[in-house]
């Protein structure tokens, strides 16, 4: 599936990961860090460029990004302790102009099933304000914002990302069906790490 339009990938990399116990997006999973798997979705997705936002241990986050992707772009959150909405604002912000919309992942996702990527992008093409995959019911991530929610995002509060801007869209969110539960599945603590 072919997209032709033009779109980012913002990667939020920018908590503290308390509930894991610190160092979460530099933990090893699988043989590499969990961040690197993360960017590895966003290098799959029809996007023209990569963004991470960074907050907490953000110089140990960017360099492990930047050892994965040199040309990732790199986006401080000075005010990521407020939240998850702070880290999206920082994303959105940074994005030049003309873009036809923007990924939105979130660094503690491992397994988002690359085959959702596209559909993704197509919905957004097709004149859906947003996208957002689903599966056995369920919403997921990554979702993509349409270029004209870009300036919701800035009202944005707390630490909920862009679920407030997605609710208020009802039926006109346009819902992927996803593969696998790879849309759902975040690592919180260190049990949810490989064996």
């Amino acid at each position: 599936m072919a997209t032709v339009g033009r779109f980012a990938a913002v990667v939020l990399a920018a908590g503290a990961g308390s509930r894991f116990g610190g160092g979460k997006l530099l933990a090893d999973y699988g043989g590499a860090p969990l961040l690197h798997a993360a960017l590895a979705a966003a290098r799959a997705a029809p996007a023209q460029f990569v963004t991470l936002v960074t907050g907490a241990d953000a110089e140990a986050v960017a360099a492990c990004a930047r050892s994965f992707d040199p040309g990732v772009r790199v986006v401080h959150a000075a005010d990521h302790a407020q939240g998850m909405a702070a880290s999206l604002r920082a994303g959105i912000a940074s994005l030049e102009p003309g873009l036809d919309g923007a990924f939105v992942f979130l660094g503690d996702m491992p397994r988002v099933p690359h085959a959702v990527l596209a559909p993704l992008a197509a919905a957004i093409e097709a004149g859906a304000p947003a996208a957002a995959p689903v599966f056995a019911g369920q919403r997921g991530n990554p979702v993509v914002l349409g270029r004209a929610l870009f300036g919701d995002v800035a009202a944005l509060r707390g630490d909920v990302g862009a679920r407030p801007i997605l609710q208020g869209l009802g039926a006109a969110l346009a819902q992927v069906e996803a593969p696998d539960d790879g849309v759902l599945f975040d690592v919180d603590v260190r049990e949810d790490l490989p064996r």
